[in-house]
């Protein structure tokens, strides 16, 4: 079983089309051995060299089909499938991956107890429906968010991006193992409110978030890559050295509303701020000190569309941004 098949439908890269950090790669999957009782759906494609998978993607399936309990790996994406009802998912106990991105999903289509058996669970795809609420699971009214995940303490990867959620509330407070968070293209007006501590990357594109929390990020010690592009920031809603943490590698910040460039750490390495309202080339933002040993680790500089020029970046920016390969203005 090939790795590229394992990995289909994930995306890997951005807009601009560099590499979105870690997003499924390939890897080993550890023993394949299993239980190979219960038949194959006729919809779906079940490989005996891969009896843990179940491949029903681009069936046209509009309802779930039936999962035997063998399977770890389900492939439900590019379907019209509505609904996931409380017992779709009831004997597929052992799940550690599900793919159910780019179906007709909404969120009071599903069971409020769908996933309550999936305590392996490892990654969840739901990105492309048409969910409205989160978690999918809940009724409407979102009461018991706090314990909407309950029991997935091996969830890693989530994407719902290209929903239409609109808040998030406490509910991935629970999820102490998620390292990758994609929530973007959503209509979101905040960063949700808890979000795991074990973060690598955050994911926060195209929503209409116009502010951030004080020290929103100093306690993701582990957070890595950062993209907030296309949304509604501004320097009045962002505190004092809110992206200024170590740690950091990858800052997108583009396509806002800001007229300053701010802080940041000297540990940073790539740095998108084109199309915002710049009107200042600010070296502070890069390097507090500057000498010999003190410079910032800033590989990639992007100020274009901006309504600053070339001119506007003192000389002194050689010896701060001497690592930098291209400042593009």
């Amino acid at each position: 079983m090939g790795c590229g098949r394992v990995d289909e439908g994930l995306e890997g890269t951005n807009s601009k089309g560099t590499e979105r950090g870690w997003r499924g790669g390939c890897q080993r999957f550890g023993s394949l051995q299993a239980d190979t009782t219960g038949g194959c759906p006729d919809e779906c494609d079940c490989p005996p060299s891969f009896p843990v998978a179940m491949y029903c993607d681009g069936r046209g399936l509009t309802v779930m089909p039936t999962i035997p309990s063998r399977v770890k790996y389900l492939y439900l994406q590019n379907n019209a499938i509505t609904a996931v009802s409380d017992s779709a998912l009831v004997n597929a106990t052992n799940l550690e991956w599900l793919m159910m991105h780019h179906n007709q999903l909404t969120s009071d289509a599903i069971g409020k107890k769908a996933f309550m058996q999936l305590q392996g669970l490892e990654r969840l795809y739901l990105q492309h429906n048409n969910l409205t609420t989160f978690p999918s699971n809940l009724p409407r009214t979102l009461a018991p968010l706090v314990n909407s995940f309950e029991g997935m303490d091996n969830l890693t990867i989530l994407y719902l991006h290209d929903n239409a959620v609109t808040d998030m509330g406490t509910s991935l407070k629970a999820l102490k193992s998620l390292t990758l968070l994609d929530i973007s293209s959503n209509k979101l007006t905040k960063v949700p409110e808890a979000l795991p501590e074990n973060l690598h990357q955050l994911y926060l594109e195209s929503n209409s978030i116009d502010s951030l929390p004080e020290g929103f990020f100093s306690r993701f010690t582990q957070l890595q890559y950062v993209r907030m592009a296309h949304n509604q920031l501004t320097d009045k809603g962002i505190p004092a050295n809110t992206f200024n943490v170590t740690g950091l590698v990858e800052l997108d910040l583009s396509y806002n509303k800001l007229e300053r460039i701010p802080p940041v750490s000297t540990t940073l390495q790539h740095l998108y701020m084109q199309a915002n309202q710049i009107k200042e080339f600010t070296l502070g933002s890069f390097c507090s000190v500057m000498d010999v040993t003190n410079f910032s680790k800033l590989r990639t500089l992007r100020l274009d569309g901006n309504e600053i020029t070339r001119q506007d970046i003192p000389t002194e920016s050689t010896l701060c941004l001497r690592l930098a390969s291209s400042i593009e203005v």
